[in-house]
Formats: C-alpha cells, structure tokens, sequence
C-alpha cells in the first residue's frame, strides 16, 4: 500500500481540508537528527512544531532536552503546563509578558529570556520595576553567526544580533553581571546561512557549487569565532549552555567543542525546503489534504484553498507541494489561491470531485496556523487527533 492510500483510508471518517502527521516518519527523522547530533541533546525548536502534545511526545523521546521558543508568553504557557528548560530565541519587548515572568519564580527559573545589546536590559529593568519580590531572570546572549567576506560587501545569514566579536560579548556579559536581578545562563548562535539553505538546489549546479564554498568557509570561520566568544564569555559568567545550529547543520555544528546543545525543529516534519540537501534524507511527516471541487478541463482540478504560502522571500519555493497524487503543478496565471487553487498535469484526469490531493507545506510550523488540529496517522491506521497552538486558542504571531 502507497502512502496516498495510507492516508486515504487513515483519514476516510474526515472532511477536508485537514492535516495530517505521519508518525512513523516523523519518528525515522527524530531519529535521524539524533545520530547526527552524535551524543549532544537537541533544544526543539517550538516554532516548527506548533503542538503542545505534539512537543511532549517529542521531548519523551531520547536525545531531546528543552524547548526553544518564540515568544515569551508562548513560553509562560507552556511553562504553566509543565514544560520546563525554555530558551526564548527572540529579543521580546512585551512589558505584560515580562512582569509575569519577574513575579512568577516557578516560571523564572524554567525561562530564559536572549538579549543582544544593553538596550534590552534596559527595556526588561523598566518593565518588571513595579514587580514586589522580583524573580531572578535568566538571560541568554544572541550573537551574529553570519558569513562577512570582501571586507563586509558581502553577507550570508539571517541580520539578527549586532554582537559578533569576543570583545562586544564579554562588554555585554560584564555590563549584565553588574545589574541585579539578572544572571547569564547561555550563548546562541544560529548559523542560518548553513543550517537553513540548503546546498542541493535543483537544476542548478553552478549555484549549489558557490552555496556549498560559502558554507565551508562559512563553518570555518565560525568554529573559530564562536569558540573564541564562548571563551571570552565564560572569563566572566558560568554558562550553562552554548546553543547553536539548526536542522541543516546538526552535523556539522556538534563537531564545535565550544558548543553544547544543538537546535532543531523542522526536521521533525521535512518539510518541502529541507529537500535539498547533501547531508541528510528526511521523510514527509506533516501533510495537509484539500479537496478536489471542479474539473474545468480533462487534465485540471480545482482544489478548495491552498495558499498558504511560508515567510520568508516572496519565490515559487515559498508554495506549498502538491505531493499526492505525484506529477500535479500549478497553474503558472494563478498559482496557490485564497480560496481556490487549479492544478494541472495527467494526474488531474485521474481525479474526481471529492478525491484528495495531499500536499506538504514549504515550511514546518507555519502549517498549524492554518489547521486547529493535527490527525495522527500509524502505517493506515488514525490514533489520535490533537491541537495545534491554534487549536488551543492561543496565537502567539
């Protein structure tokens, strides 16, 4: 039995659209990405991931220790159900959010909030100042993982912290050990330019050639500098932990002796971004079925909805694939619709009103902003059916 008619006869009972999670295949890529971490615990990523039942069962599994999330009420909820060993990987601004964190100890001690410049600690002091018996908060420094070359015209990897040298974090570390109510628990680096492009591009060999140099070099730079930053910070702080990596790089980044955990969430799911690269195969995990609702032409069926296109910069690769049946494409004048979406191909004159098309979103989590619940499959059998963040009422972005 192929998986369309896995998921055909695990989900007969439901109505599209839905989504669907592939245990079985999120369980071979959890396993996966441990062996490539090769000892070293993984932080999911809770933004690729988007269920609260869904991160339990992850986190139940070996080689898994602690949640990296987005936001911090994201992180006081979750805290409030249990979770524990929480990074916020993001700056936050949200004075309610943090006044609760400053008055409540259990959640503090579970927390930790990334800074990259005074400026937070500044904004963090104003907001919890009203707190009566303020909480310890836990602080982690964000630095620049990016790859600078030809004297900074050029640039590969996400702009997030200005902190890039030895010096600037040790000034930061030293500026937070001399306030209050603060302490250093750890270091994050997010080699985005390595762990989030993938250096296998298809139908372009001169491209992935200049991807795969920059990566190397990249890697080498990086080893270098982050060790040399760790270093620094650790004169002046006792880390608990240094995080760094993402799914496309856990290999390649628990090789750095300077760094302790590795970070990974989409590849719990393989989404359709994470398909082209060298180091690794995942498997589909997380899918979402839409119904066929016309046949305007004898190779071309309209399905109900469809656009949920990923962040990031506006391409054809930010769609998502119409994966099952194999061989559907969209239609070039209209692509993934608000409503409706055409697709075209021989497939199509197989399909009938009612039938499913399976497709995978481009990126992991984003898909359950759009679906309040995750149907669990096991080979074609549905075993349960569970919320999504959405589901749960809560919207954190």
């Amino acid at each position: 039995m192929d998986d369309r008619q896995r998921y055909d006869r695990a989900t007969a009972a439901l109505e599209a659209p839905f989504a669907i999670v592939d245990l079985a295949a999120m369980r071979a890529n959890a396993a996966d990405l441990v062996r490539r971490a090769a000892g070293k615990p993984i932080r999911v990523a809770s933004k690729s991931v988007r269920s609260r039942p869904l991160l339990e069962r992850i986190l139940a599994m070996d080689g898994f220790q602690g949640i990296m999330a987005f936001t911090l009420p994201e992180a006081l909820w979750l805290a409030a159900h249990g979770f524990t060993d929480i990074l916020v990987a993001y700056p936050t601004t949200d004075r309610h959010a943090l006044a609760t964190l400053a008055g409540d100890a259990t959640a503090a001690r579970h927390i930790t909030v990334t800074i990259d410049s005074p400026a937070h600690l500044d904004f963090i002091e104003s907001a919890v100042a009203g707190v009566h018996a303020r909480a310890e908060i836990r602080t982690c420094i964000d630095i620049d993982a990016g790859y600078v070359a030809l004297g900074g015209k050029f640039r590969a990897g996400a702009l997030r912290s200005p902190i890039r040298e030895p010096d600037q974090a040790a000034d930061l570390a030293a500026d937070l050990a001399k306030r209050p109510g603060f302490r250093l628990a750890g270091l994050l680096a997010y080699e985005s330019q390595i762990a989030g492009v993938g250096d296998d591009p298809p139908a372009n060999a001169a491209y992935a050639r200049l991807i795969r140099l920059m990566q190397a070099r990249s890697a080498r730079e990086l080893v270098v500098r982050r060790g040399r930053i760790v270093h620094a910070v650790r004169q002046i702080a006792d880390l608990e932990f240094v995080n760094g990596g993402g799914t496309g790089s856990v290999e390649r980044t628990t090789r750095e002796k300077a760094v302790t955990e590795i970070a990974a969430g989409s590849g719990f799911f393989h989404p359709r971004l994470f398909d082209f690269y060298r180091r690794f195969t995942g498997r589909p995990a997380a899918l979402f079925a839409l119904p066929v609702v016309r046949r305007p032409a004898l190779d071309t069926v309209t399905v109900l909805g469809g656009g949920y296109l990923a962040s990031g910069p506006p391409s054809l690769a930010r769609l998502p694939q119409p994966y099952l049946p194999a061989g559907l494409r969209y239609a070039p004048d209209e692509g993934a619709g608000e409503v409706q979406t055409p697709l075209l191909g021989p497939p199509a004159g197989d399909l009938r009103v009612g039938d499913r098309v399976w497709f995978r979103h481009a990126k992991a989590g984003e898909l359950c902003e759009r679906f309040d619940t995750l149907h669990l499959i096991d080979g074609d059998t549905l075993v349960e059916s569970i919320p999504t963040y959405r589901g749960e009422a809560r919207t954190f972005l």
